[in-house]
C-alpha cells in the first residue's frame, strides 16, 4: 500500500462555497526528474513509500491522493504590493493541491504548489517556476527550520525539462514544478479581495473556516465582532512570533506584500530572499526594493502595516450602526496596538535563545541592555551574523574577546551575577554535541546560494546541494529544532 493507513486526507478547503477559488488543471511537462524529496515529511505523513513512478504522477501531473480533494484550486485575493493596491491578483503559477492532517500534531496542513502551470490569474506568466527558485526556496526552508523559524516546509520539486525565458536572470534557463507544506494558504490578501468587492458574507464565511480549520481547539465566540477579534489577535500574535524570528535569523523576506503574508504565521513564497552576512539595518533583499521598503530593520513595520490591511478588511463586516462600528473600531485597535509588546518579548526570548541563555524577561530593562551591547558590537566591527552567535553560545566566548565585546562580557556578567539570566538546560549538551562532531553551524549567504546554483547549472552537479541540505538538518538536529 504506497499511501499508508496515517495519511490522513481532508477536503476543507474545496467544501467552500464557489467565488473562493477556481477548480483548475496542472501543466503537462515534456520530462520529469525528481530532484528533491524530502523523506522526513513525506514518512511522518504517511506518504514515505511511495514509489518514484507515484511520486512523479501526484507531484508533478498532479493525480489527486486518495481521499484527497479531487481538483486543484487556484485561490483568488488581491493585494498591497509595495503598499499600492492591486486587484489583478490570484495564484497565477500554483494552486492547492491537497489537504491532509498532521498524524503527529492532528493540524492541517496545505499541499501548494509552485509552477504548476497557468491559470486564470497567470496574467501575460507562463506559470511557470526556474529551477534555480526552487533551488533557492529548499534551501531557504531548511535554514530556517534549522534556526526554529516558522516556515513552510519544501517537499519536492521536479525539473521538467523546460527552457524559461525571463527577463532578469540569464534566459534559457532550466524550469521546475515544486510543492510546499504549510499550515494554511489563506493570504491578507484574500480577505481583502472580498472587502473590496463589498462581500462581507464573505469575509465571515472565510473567517469561519480560517477557525474550524486551523485554530479548532479553542472555543470562539458566538458574536460576530468578538469573534473577529479573536481572529485577528491570533493572527497578530502568530505575525508578531514569525517577524521576531526572522530578525535575530537575519533573514530578509524581501516582498512583504500582503499577498505574500498568511493567516497562520508562517514564512512562505520565497522569492528575493537573502540572510544577513553581518549586521546592516538597511540590507535589503530584492535589487527592486529602491526605497528599502522592506529592508532587514524595516521588516516588523512592514508586517504591522499589513496586519492593519488586514484588520481593515475585517472591518468590512462591522454593521452601519455608527456605535457598532466604533465598538469594531475599538476592539481591533485594541489588539493591533499589542503588536509591539508581543514582538518585543519574543525578540528577545529568540535573541537570548540564540545564545543559549534564558533570561528573565521581567527585568526586560536589563534584558535590552544585554541585547543593544550585542547589536553595537555586530554594528561597529561588521562580524559574520552566524558565527557570532555560534562563538558565543552559552554565554561566554571561548576565543580572546575583542576590545568592543568587553561591553557585552560584562552585561551578560552582570545578569549571572544578579540571576536573571542563565545558561539554558540544553546548552551543554548542545556545546558537548558540536565539540565532539566538530561541528560549524552553516550560513547560507547569497555567494555560498550563487555557488550551489553554478555547479546545478554548468555541470548538472548537485553535490554541494545535498551537502548544504544535509548541513542545514544536522544543525537542526543539534540545536533541537524538529518537524512541527
Amino acid at each position: 500500500m504506497p499511501v499508508a493507513e496515517s495519511f490522513l486526507p481532508r477536503t476543507d478547503y474545496s467544501m467552500l462555497p464557489p467565488g473562493f477559488s477556481d477548480a483548475v488543471g496542472p501543466a503537462s511537462f515534456p520530462k520529469l526528474q525528481l530532484r528533491f524529496w524530502n523523506q522526513r515529511w513525506a514518512q511522518r505523513l504517511g506518504l514515505g513509500d511511495l514509489s518514484a513512478g507515484e511520486r512523479e504522477q501526484h507531484f508533478a501531473k498532479f493525480v489527486s491522493l486518495p481521499g484527497a480533494q479531487p481538483q486543484p484550486l487556484a485561490m483568488r485575493y488581491h493585494g498591497h504590493q509595495f503598499r499600492h493596491y492591486n486587484p489583478n491578483l490570484g495564484d497565477g503559477r500554483g494552486f492547492l493541491f491537497a489537504q491532509c492532517e498532521d498524524p503527529v500534531d492532528h493540524r492541517c496542513l496545505d499541499f501548494g504548489t509552485k509552477g504548476s502551470g497557468q491559470t486564470p490569474y497567470s496574467r501575460a506568466g507562463d506559470g511557470r517556476l526556474t529551477l534555480k527558485g526552487a533551488v533557492r526556496e529548499a534551501l531557504a526552508t531548511e535554514m530556517l527550520e534549522s534556526l526554529g523559524v516558522r516556515t513552510s516546509k519544501t517537499f519536492c520539486f521536479f525539473e521538467t525539462g523546460e527552457a524559461l525565458e525571463r527577463n532578469d536572470e540569464p534566459s534559457p534557463t532550466r524550469a521546475a514544478v515544486l510543492t510546499r507544506l504549510s499550515h494554511g494558504h489563506i493570504r491578507f490578501g484574500t480577505f481583502q479581495r472580498f472587502a473590496a468587492l463589498g462581500e462581507s458574507d464573505n469575509i465571515r464565511k472565510l473567517l469561519d473556516y480560517s477557525l474550524q480549520t486551523y485554530w479548532p481547539e479553542p472555543e470562539f465566540s458566538s458574536d460576530l465582532r468578538e469573534r473577529t477579534v479573536q481572529f485577528l489577535e491570533l493572527v497578530i500574535e502568530r505575525s508578531a512570533r514569525m517577524c521576531a524570528q526572522w530578525m535575530m535569523a537575519g533573514f530578509v523576506h524581501g516582498v512583504l506584500n500582503t499577498d505574500n503574508m498568511n493567516i497562520t504565521g508562517e514564512s512562505f513564497d520565497y522569492g528575493p530572499w537573502r540572510f544577513l552576512p553581518y549586521y546592516d539595518p538597511s540590507f535589503t533583499a530584492a535589487y527592486f526594493d529602491h526605497e528599502g521598503l522592506y529592508s532587514y530593520a524595516r521588516q516588523p513595520e512592514a508586517v504591522y502595516w499589513n496586519l492593519d490591511q488586514l484588520a481593515r478588511a475585517l472591518f468590512a463586516m462591522s454593521p452601519a450602526e455608527s456605535l457598532d462600528r466604533e465598538s469594531w473600531q475599538a476592539g481591533f485597535v485594541e489588539r493591533l496596538e499589542k503588536f509591539p509588546g508581543i514582538f518585543r518579548k519574543v525578540l528577545l526570548e529568540s535573541f537570548f535563545q540564540r545564545l543559549g541563555l534564558v533570561a528573565d524577561l521581567d527585568k526586560i530593562e536589563q534584558a535590552e541592555t544585554v541585547f543593544t551591547a550585542v547589536f553595537s558590537h555586530l554594528r561597529e566591527t561588521k562580524c559574520h551574523f552566524e558565527k557570532f552567535f555560534a562563538d558565543w553560545f552559552g554565554g561566554t566566548k571561548t576565543t580572546p574577546l575583542l576590545p568592543t565585546e568587553a561591553p557585552l562580557q560584562m552585561a551578560l556578567e552582570l545578569g549571572f551575577r544578579e540571576g536573571w539570566i542563565s545558561v539554558a538546560a540544553e546548552a551543554p549538551s548542545i556545546l558537548k554535541e558540536i565539540e565532539r562532531t566538530r561541528f560549524q553551524p552553516p550560513s547560507l549567504l547569497i555567494d555560498e546560494v550563487e555557488k550551489i546554483w553554478s555547479a546545478i547549472d554548468k555541470s548538472d552537479d548537485w553535490s554541494l546541494f545535498h551537502s548544504k541540505i544535509e548541513n542545514l538538518r544536522k544543525r537542526g538536529r543539534i540545536y533541537g529544532f524538529h518537524l512541527g
